[in-house]
Order: structure tokens, then C-alpha cells, then sequence
């Protein structure tokens, strides 16, 4: 059986949960003062960091699920995702209108991939 490995790991949470090949990172969020475009890089950005660490990159994510709080916001988020995700490696992917965690969050992603 595959080796189950924990990163930044607290009381509540990791940051990142590892399979065998399989990668789970926790809701990526950005810095709650930013609009949603400076959140939306910002946990794309945190993504991109957590996928090396383990040996992983943008192209082997499998599933993102995209949370807004406001799906007013759904144009500015996808300019600066679609602008990120490496065309021909599309994950799937859901997005949808959710209450964050404080007011502040704008957006959120969760991802699964492969290293």
C-alpha cells in the first residue's frame, strides 16, 4: 500500500497530502486585502510552489474546484486563470458561488493532481 505523507501540516490541516502518485493540496487562498484578480494569482501562484515541492507541476493537475464568493467575479478570475493553466492540460474543473471562510477570501481552489 502507498505511503500516505503530510506537509505543512498543523492542528487543523495540510497543506499538502501525498498518494503514491497522487497529490491533494488544502483551499488555496490569496491575501484577503487584494480584488479578486491579486487573490486569483496569488493562489495560483501558492499552487504552482506546493505542486514543486512534491515533485509536481501545473500540467498534472487532474480536478480544480474553484469557489467565489461573488460569481460577479467569474469574468476577472478566468482571465487570470485561463492566462495560467498551460493550454492542452485543461483539468476538469467546477466552479461555483460559495461563503468563504471570512468576508475577505474572494476566491478559492482546491486541487488534486499527479506527480
Amino acid at each position: 500500500m502507498a505511503e500516505i505523507t503530510r506537509h505543512h501540516t498543523n492542528a487543523r490541516m495540510s497543506q499538502i497530502v501525498t498518494h503514491g502518485d497522487m497529490i491533494y493540496l488544502a483551499g488555496q487562498v490569496g491575501s484577503p486585502e487584494a480584488d479578486v484578480t491579486q487573490q486569483t494569482k496569488d493562489c495560483l501562484a501558492q499552487i504552482d510552489t506546493l505542486l514543486a515541492e512534491v515533485g509536481s507541476d501545473k500540467t498534472k493537475i487532474l480536478q480544480c474546484t474553484i469557489w467565489l464568493a461573488d460569481m460577479a467575479d467569474f469574468a476577472a478570475m478566468n482571465a487570470i486563470w485561463d492566462a495560467w493553466v498551460p493550454q492542452g492540460h485543461t483539468p476538469a474543473r467546477a466552479c461555483g458561488e460559495a461563503k468563504l471562510a471570512t468576508p475577505d477570501y474572494k476566491v478559492e481552489f482546491l486541487i488534486t493532481a499527479v506527480k
